[in-house]
């Protein structure tokens, strides 16, 4: 990794730990979220997964106006740190500890390859 995407990485990782602070206290059923990032093709390869716990909560929210207003504050918080999302319906993804635990025995690094 060149010093200019670690030094990307870091303010991503800060950006994203406070926006699932805030999705931890405003979201039912919300667990956490990660990011999948080639820096070859930054920040179009840029992908942010959301994790909910169960399937019904994960549908709640996706069906419910929170799931909007989610997609805008992490544009809204990648803007600040000059990240541009490009395809926010591409590039924001959602799953579920349930979805994982069933196809891939809960192991996420497999799941998220």
């Amino acid at each position: 990794m060149r010093k200019s995407d670690k030094k990307i990485e870091n303010q991503l990782i800060i950006t994203l730990t406070d926006l699932c602070d805030t999705a931890l206290k405003n979201l039912t059923g919300f667990e956490w979220l990660t990011h999948l990032v080639n820096y070859n093709n930054f920040p179009a390869s840029l992908k942010i997964i959301c994790v909910f716990d169960t399937n019904d909560n994960l549908s709640n929210f996706t069906n419910s106006q929170s799931c909007h207003e989610l997609g805008i504050l992490i544009q809204k918080k990648l803007f600040e740190i000059d990240v541009n999302l490009t395809n926010i319906s591409k590039q924001i993804a959602y799953d579920t500890e349930e979805n994982c635990l069933k196809s891939h025995n809960g192991e996420w690094a497999d799941r998220l390859k």
